[in-house]
C-alpha cells in the first residue's frame, strides 16, 4: 500500500522543504508527485520540524500546494551488472542509449569510507603512459592521486588519453564526468569510445540540477566497488571535474541557508570530500582494487583554494599542471617539481628511485640556472651550467612532452639519454654501476 504525505512548505531550486515525518532517515529515497509529474528525491537533512529533500530532476511545473511525498524507508540505490561495463550512464546508473542489461542487484550509493584497518598497503605500479608520471610520480594500485588542472589548458585531451592508455592487469576504467558542458562531454566520449570501448562513463551535464553532480561520484564508486570487490577487477576511477562537484555542494548548502565556511563552501566540505576519496584502496580478503584519480581545476590557478587544499590533505600526493609549460607547447604540461606521489617508493625498485631522484635534482638545478641566466646572460655561464640549460630544454621537449603513450622501457631510455648531456661528475644520485651501464654503456 502506498502512503503519501502532504506538507510541502517551500521549494528553493531543487530543494523541497517538507514537514518532518516520524521514522524518516537521512539519505532515504522518496518519490514526489505533483499533478501528473513524478520525480525521485533524497532526504538530505532533518530536524524536528523540517525535512529537506533534494529533488532529482527538473522542478518546473511542480505545484507546491499539490505536492505529495512517498517515503521509501530505504537508501538511494543504483542497478549493478557486469554488462554495464563500457556503457554511458547517467548519475543514477541508467544507461543513456536505452540498451537493456540483466540487472544482478541494487546497491546503496552512500556506503562511506573504508575502514583503514581493513586495507592492504598499496605496492603495485599502475602505468599511465605519461613519462612525467610513470618515472617521477608513479601511480600505485589502490592509491588516490589527484591532478590539479588549470583552466584554458587541454584538460579534456589529457583526461581522454589517460582513460584510454592507463594500464594494469585485469583492469577496467570508470570515468565520472561531473558538471561538464555538452560539447566537452561529447569530445570525451567520442575520443574514449574510439580508443577503448571498455571505459564506462557516468555522465552529468552542466545543465542538470546541482543535486545530480553530488550523486554522480557516489554512483560511479558504487559500480567501481561492485566490479572490484565482487568481480575481482582492478578498477581505475577518474573523477572529472571535482571543482564542479564542490561548487554544486556550495550551491546546495547556500539554499539550505547553512553557515558558510571559507569562500562560501560549507564547513563540512572536508568530511564530504573524504567520504568520496576514501572509497579507494585494496581490501583484505578481496581480489580487486580501486585506484582513484580525482581531477580538479584550480580556481584562479590558486593551489591554496579550499578545494585543492582539502583534497591535498585527504589524498596521497598530487600531479600539478603548469601554464608556462603549456605556453611552450608541452603536452601534458606536468610540472614535475611541484608534483608528488607519496606512495611511489613502496612500489619502485632502487634503480628507479635513483633514476627519478637524478632527473628531479638535475631539472631543479637547471631551472635555478635558467633564472640566473635571465639576469646575467647565458654568455656568463660556465660550460657545465650551459649543459644544464640544454638538459632542461630537452627534458621538457623530449621527456615531459609526448604525443602518444610510452612504455616504461621507452620512458627510461629517454631519461638515460638525457642524463648523458650532463658531466659524469654531476650524476651524484647514480651508482658507478648504473653510470657504467646506462650512461657510458
Amino acid at each position: 500500500m502506498r502512503i503519501e504525505y502532504e506538507g510541502a512548505l517551500e521549494i528553493k531550486g531543487n530543494l523541497l522543504f517538507f514537514e518532518t515525518i516520524e521514522n524518516v532517515g537521512l539519505n532515504e529515497e522518496v518519490t514526489i508527485r505533483s499533478n501528473e509529474k513524478i520525480l525521485k528525491g533524497i532526504v538530505s537533512s532533518i530536524n524536528e520540524k523540517i525535512t529537506v529533500i533534494e529533488i532529482l530532476g527538473e522542478v518546473y511545473e511542480l505545484d507546491l500546494q499539490n505536492i505529495k511525498v512517498e517515503f521509501k524507508y530505504k537508501p538511494v540505490q543504483i542497478p549493478l551488472s557486469e554488462e554495464m561495463n563500457g556503457k554511458v550512464l547517467n548519475s543514477f546508473g541508467e544507461i543513456l542509449d536505452n540498451s537493456i542489461v540483466n540487472i544482478e542487484k541494487y546497491q546503496n550509493i552512500n556506503v562511506g569510507a573504508y575502514n583503514p584497518a581493513k586495507r592492504l598497503y598499496p605496492k603495485d605500479i599502475v602505468k599511465t603512459g605519461f613519462s612525467s608520471i610513470d618515472a617521477l610520480n608513479t601511480l600505485i594500485k589502490g592509491q588516490k592521486l589527484p591532478i590539479f588542472a588549470l583552466s584554458g589548458l587541454p584538460n579534456d585531451e589529457f583526461v581522454a588519453k589517460l582513460a584510454t592508455q592507463i594500464e594494469i592487469e585485469n583492469s577496467v576504467v570508470i570515468l565520472g564526468a561531473i558538471g561538464l558542458r555538452h560539447e566537452r562531454a561529447e569530445f570525451l566520449i567520442n575520443n574514449i569510445v574510439k580508443n577503448n570501448q571498455n571505459v564506462t562513463v557516468f555522465l552529468n551535464l552542466a545543465n542538470e540540477p546541482a543535486v545530480n553532480s553530488l550523486v554522480l561520484p557516489r554512483s560511479a564508486l558504487t559500480f567501481a566497488e561492485y566490479m572490484a570487490f565482487e568481480k575481482g577487477k582492478n578498477v581505475i576511477v577518474i573523477l572529472y571535474d571535482m571543482t564542479n562537484y564542490a561548487n554544486a555542494l556550495r550551491e546546495i548548502s547556500a539554499k539550505k541557508e547553512e553557515i558558510p565556511g571559507k569562500k562560501g563552501y560549507p564547513g563540512y566540505m572536508y568530511s564530504d570530500l573524504a567520504s568520496i576519496y576514501e572509497r579507494a584502496g585494496i581490501l583484505k580478503g578481496k581480489e580487486g582494487s580501486i585506484t582513484q584519480i580525482p581531477i580538479l581545476t584550480l580556481p584562479d590557478d590558486d593551489i591554496t583554494h579550499p578545494i585543492p587544499d582539502l583534497t591535498g590533505y585527504i589524498t596521497e600526493g598530487q600531479i600539478t599542471m603548469d601554464r608556462n609549460l603549456y605556453k611552450k607547447g608541452i603536452f601534458p604540461p606536468v610540472n614535475v617539481l611541484t608534483s608528488l606521489s607519496r606512495l611511489m617508493n613502496s612500489a619502485i625498485d632502487k634503480t628507479h628511485k635513483r633514476f627519478a631522484s637524478q632527473l628531479y635534482s638535475s631539472y631543479a638545478k637547471a631551472k635555478k640556472i635558467e633564472m640566473f641566466a635571465s639576469i646575467i646572460g647565458e654568455e656568463e655561464l660556465s660550460e657545465t651550467e650551459k649543459k644544464y640549460l640544454l638538459f632542461s630544454k630537452k627534458f621538457e621537449k623530449e621527456f615531459i612532452n609526448q604525443d602518444i603513450g610510452r612504455t616504461f622501457e621507452e620512458t627510461f631510455n629517454k631519461g638515460w639519454e638525457l642524463l648523458k648531456i650532463l658531466p659524469e661528475s654531476e650524476l651524484i644520485r647514480l651508482t658507478d654501476e648504473e653510470i657504467k651501464k646506462y650512461i657510458n654503456g
